[in-house]
């Protein structure tokens, strides 16, 4: 045998030596444990899990216990600690309630609630808030209703209590639990925080008002807690619940505060948003709208989600008068739409005269209406407020919409009537003088200036072909006239008259009575919206409407 075979064979062996003296792997190791998804296990995980001494099961609905629950499966009163939140349990109460479950370092803690009620995630955010590891807790999928679909057994019969466990409160975990100050601070800061509501539309825009004002938090999100599940009451995925947030604007990158009205449900949204869908930044604000509307300073409450869309007279009368434009300039392009007798009549100081037919002729064209509006004097970087002198026309929708399109940095609607009386209240009168646009003559010169409009134009906006876009979900068209056009559409169509969404004077109907409108016409939330009608005025002014409402992705479709 030569050298090299020979170090070969040497070699072998030596490998072969090393693997036997190795310990043998162990199983779990080599396997993943079936039916355990993240921080979700399924019925049948559970069912094989019945008598295991390392697995504590808790029921989370103490009114449907006695009649029927998950045998071994032990009654948690968690109303008991929904007080915890508002002072009423000490850590130590708490420490020996948990203790008395069973409760120790090492146990995996299985909870479930009847399927999709949000106690079982109440209880999981409570679990985790006192300091129990996320890796040991545990919900079980689709709950109560999808162990008895699935034909698993129930019992009446109550599980004794156990031996006390072992488990105490070391440091609880202020990472996943938000405070008023912070949730303030957040409210006005939507760039880099997200304030996720977990009730439903009813509750949201003021249909439901259980405390002394109807509606929801500024800026806050409507994310109904029921939109997180199935039908069978298990958990989205995680690719679904990711679309729908991102479908909403809530980005990883945002810091989350989840809320409803009492803690309850928001912590629906806090778990598939943190433990399913992986956002990094989610926390609970256990106090939610009770807390908020309890703060002495009376904050303030919204029932539509962008009320900053609509500008009434104190707030244009400020941006109009001449000092402040003389000392500290103004960003706001004040757009009359009337005709040009109209505003010659009267008209808000300093506000530009743009009749609507210059936006009705420019719909096709928006770089022909760019190159009119900046000379003009609309700055692309302003405010535009669009005045109508009757508020949400057909008119002034549409200069809304054309602005949008045009990329214009915020455009809004003024809804009060040109009332020169109440102009009057405040110091300030409609003039006649014609607007100057030209250069500035010396600094204290109130003229507007001419600008050149950029061509950045929006593709989300306006739309000529229904195919040239497709949105995270499905088309719906939305028929905005009194009749529904007879051109047909390749995609589901509901019918809202643009005038049952308007009162009289101009002004949106209230949002309850909006959500009532939209609802009963089948106008589904998680949707690509495609307002239409022959006037596309029309479709403008639902267009405004869907936006004032939250609706995250609307379209207006022009032929």
């Amino acid at each position: 045998m030569n050298m090299s075979k020979i170090l070969r064979y040497c070699f072998l062996l030596a490998v072969a030596g090393c693997l036997l003296l190795a310990p043998p792997l162990r199983a779990e190791e080599n396997t993943v444990d079936e039916g355990v998804k993240g921080n979700l296990v399924d019925v049948y995980w559970l069912e094989k899990n019945l008598k295991n001494p390392d697995v504590v099961i808790l029921d989370a609905s103490p009114e449907t216990y006695a009649a029927k629950h998950v045998p071994g499966a032990i009654s948690v009163n968690i109303y008991d600690l929904f007080a915890y939140g508002f002072g009423g349990l000490s850590d130590a109460k708490v420490e020996r309630t948990f203790q008395s479950w069973g409760l120790s370092p090492g146990k995996k803690i299985v909870m479930y609630d009847a399927g999709a009620d949000q106690l079982a995630t109440r209880l999981f955010f409570d679990l985790d808030y006192h300091g129990i590891p996320a890796q040991s807790l545990f919900i079980v999928d689709g709950g109560l209703f999808k162990w008895e679909k699935e034909g698993l057994p129930v019992t009446k019969d109550p599980t004794p209590l156990p031996k006390n466990g072992t488990f105490r409160i070391t440091k609880l975990n202020e990472d996943v639990r938000g405070g008023l100050p912070e949730v303030l601070t957040a409210s006005g800061d939507p760039a880099n925080n997200a304030l996720v509501e977990g009730l439903d539309a009813a509750w949201h825009f003021g249909t439901v008002a259980p405390f002394d004002r109807p509606g929801h938090i500024p800026n806050g999100i409507l994310a109904q807690s029921g939109d997180f599940y199935n039908a069978d009451k298990t958990f989205k995925s995680p690719e679904e619940i990711r679309k729908m947030l991102a479908y909403l604007g809530i980005r990883p990158e945002q810091q989350l505060y989840t809320y409803c009205g009492g803690g309850v449900a928001a912590t629906v949204p806090f778990f598939a948003a943190k433990f399913i869908a992986d956002y990094p930044k989610v926390k609970v604000f256990p106090e939610s709208e009770l807390g908020w509307l309890s703060d002495q300073r009376e904050l303030p409450y919204w029932t539509f989600d962008a009320p900053f869309l609509m500008r009434e007279t104190g707030w244009l009368q400020f941006w109009s008068g001449r000092m402040i434009r003389m000392f500290l300039g103004a960003p706001v392009s004040v757009v009359d739409v009337r005709s040009a007798a109209a505003f010659n009549e009267g008209h808000v100081p300093f506000s530009l005269n743009i009749p609507a037919d210059v936006f009705k002729t420019n719909v096709a064209d928006p770089a022909k209406l760019a190159q009119l509006l900046g000379p003009a004097g609309v700055n692309a970087s302003d405010e535009a407020v669009v005045i109508s002198g009757a508020g949400l026309t057909k008119d002034s929708a549409l200069a809304f919409v054309m602005l949008e399109k045009l990329g214009q940095k915020k455009v809004s609607l003024f809804m009060d009537p040109l009332d020169k009386d109440k102009w009057a209240q405040h110091g300030v009168t409609l003039t006649k003088d014609a607007t100057v646009v030209g250069p500035k003559k010396g600094p204290r010169d109130v003229s507007i200036v001419p600008t050149t409009y950029p061509e950045k134009f929006r593709q989300d906006v306006v739309i000529t072909d229904p195919k040239s876009t497709q949105g995270a979900y499905p088309k719906v068209f939305i028929a905005s006239g009194r009749d529904v056009p007879t051109k047909s559409q390749d995609g589901k169509v509901v019918h809202v008259p643009y005038t049952d969404l308007v009162n009289a004077d101009g002004t949106p109907k209230a949002a309850k009575d909006i959500w009532n409108v939209l609802a009963k016409a089948g106008v589904p939330r998680y949707a690509e919206l495609v307002c239409f009608s022959d006037d596309p005025g029309e479709a403008a002014v639902n267009y405004f409407i869907l936006k004032l409402m939250g609706f995250p992705d609307i379209k207006v479709l022009v032929t």
